[in-house]
């Protein structure tokens, strides 16, 4: 029988994750020149279209049909076009069942926004079909099967044949806890990421010259949509209204609000200032790290989980000037290097006493380093996958359809070459002498030229 509750919980929840797309874009939106904001905003919301497309086509089906393979690298094909959804369930315990759709419906958030969060590494200098053109690539490579090995759990769904569906290798063979994304998501971004800044190269005059954030406030705005967004993307894992959903929401503020202020004294410490920017940061990569972690460990683990994230990624994200990648929005610094955090402190601080569902102890609570390792295989599996997939594909689109803008336009800003359009327009305020005085009431006034000048009327 369907679970109501549950039902309506599992569908709030993919609401807010789908919010936190249009977040991130204001996110990093706010980080570009105001020249480029409009071609950042565009390539996040390009993936709502792109993916939501190719996840009812085939993507869902991908992710989570039975596997159809012995080494179940990724599902067969029984729900393309959505195919035997109507009817059939997801079941997270006894009594806590809810309809596939609503299950196809929260997972197509999370397959939108994972490559939403590669697009801050390259930005101002991507061409806008180019880049469209890798995210239906990537995500039917990368992301589906990698969301087969992590997501799909033996027995969730009833397969076509009324059986149980076989899932993926790292859920159910490997054994590695990720509650809510921490490989499938962030690892998974962050190393494609990684592999774009080196196909693409340095933006011009980079590191020489970097430009400055040119909306601080769509900054915190974003990041504080992407906060709210993730009590979705965390708490919604748990696919019911229960016990484990209240520990996910709570772990999930804890340790994104120690991350805050960890990041704030590693800026303190090392340049003298606290800022809006870094607290920003520090609060997704709190979110980011506690995302595989947030129901596998107590709310002080959480504390511990957020107060690594925020220091460690405040220190990860000048990674890029000594290796000299050009990650522009420092989606390695604080994804990748986040969700490698959260992904093995598991390992160490994960205990079977929150009661969440194949929950094991960790090196802390007398696991061993049984789950360490199971969580570090995980974690490098997915980081190489992704990235040679990615510098592969990245690679040809370059050569072919072209992925990357010429000097002069990225020069000239990138919005007026790909989308004819700019974000601001301010020749209204300067344009006629006087058309902002003219807005509030009071017609500009002619001054008299200063005695001796020309007027252009002699002879």
């Amino acid at each position: 029988m369907i679970n109501s509750g549950d039902t309506a919980w599992v569908l709030a929840s993919a609401a807010l994750v789908m919010l936190m797309t249009p977040g991130l874009a204001f996110f990093y939106g706010g980080m570009v020149r105001s020249r480029s904001v409009l071609n950042m905003l565009m390539m996040n919301f390009m993936c709502l279209a792109v993916v939501s497309v190719l996840w009812v086509l085939y993507g869902y089906s991908e992710a989570f049909g039975t596997s159809a393979n012995s080494l179940n690298l990724f599902g067969d094909l029984e729900h393309a076009g959505m195919a035997s959804v109507i009817g059939n369930t997801i079941t997270s315990a006894p009594g806590h069942t809810i309809p596939m759709f609503a299950y196809v419906m929260f997972q197509l958030m999370f397959a939108v926004i994972t490559p939403a969060l590669i697009s801050g590494a390259i930005a101002d200098r991507a061409r806008f079909w180019g880049w469209t053109v890798f995210v239906a690539l990537w995500v039917t490579i990368v992301y589906f099967p990698v969301a087969h090995w992590v997501f799909a759990f033996d027995g969730y769904a009833n397969a076509v044949t009324g059986g149980p569906a076989a899932g993926g290798w790292i859920a159910n063979t490997l054994k590695a806890e990720d509650f809510a994304g921490g490989t499938a998501v962030h690892i998974n971004a962050g190393a494609a990421a990684l592999a774009l800044c080196l196909v693409l190269g340095r933006r011009r005059g980079w590191p020489r010259s970097s430009s400055r954030p040119h909306n601080v406030p769509f900054i915190l705005l974003g990041a504080s949509l992407l906060w709210f967004g993730w009590y979705g993307f965390n708490a919604g894992s748990a696919l019911s209204a229960t016990d484990t959903a209240g520990l996910a929401f709570t772990n999930t503020t804890a340790a994104t609000a120690i991350a805050v202020i960890a990041w704030l004294i590693v800026e303190q410490v090392r340049d003298g200032k606290p800022t809006t920017f870094g607290a920003a940061s520090g609060a997704v990569a709190g979110l980011v790290a506690i995302t595989p972690a947030c129901a596998y460990v107590n709310t002080m683990g959480a504390l511990v989980v957020g107060l690594f994230a925020g220091a460690l990624c405040a220190m990860a994200v000048g990674l890029k000037f000594r290796f000299g990648f050009d990650d522009s929005l420092d989606v390695v610094g604080v994804h990748l290097v986040g969700g490698i955090i959260g992904t093995l402190l598991i390992g160490f601080f994960g205990t079977s006493s929150t009661g969440t569902t194949g929950a094991a102890d960790g090196l802390f609570y007398g696991g061993g380093a049984s789950q360490l390792w199971r969580q570090a295989v995980a974690a490098g599996s997915v980081l190489v996958y992704s990235f040679v997939i990615a510098l592969i594909l990245g690679f040809l689109i370059n050569k072919t359809i072209g992925f990357r803008v010429s000097e002069e336009e990225e020069s000239a800003g990138i919005d007026e070459a790909e989308h004819a359009e700019t974000g601001y327009d301010f020749t209204g305020l300067f344009a006629g002498g006087g058309a902002l005085e003219q807005a509030i009431g009071h017609p500009p006034q002619q001054a008299a030229p200063p005695a001796g000048a020309p007027t252009g009327q002699e002879g």
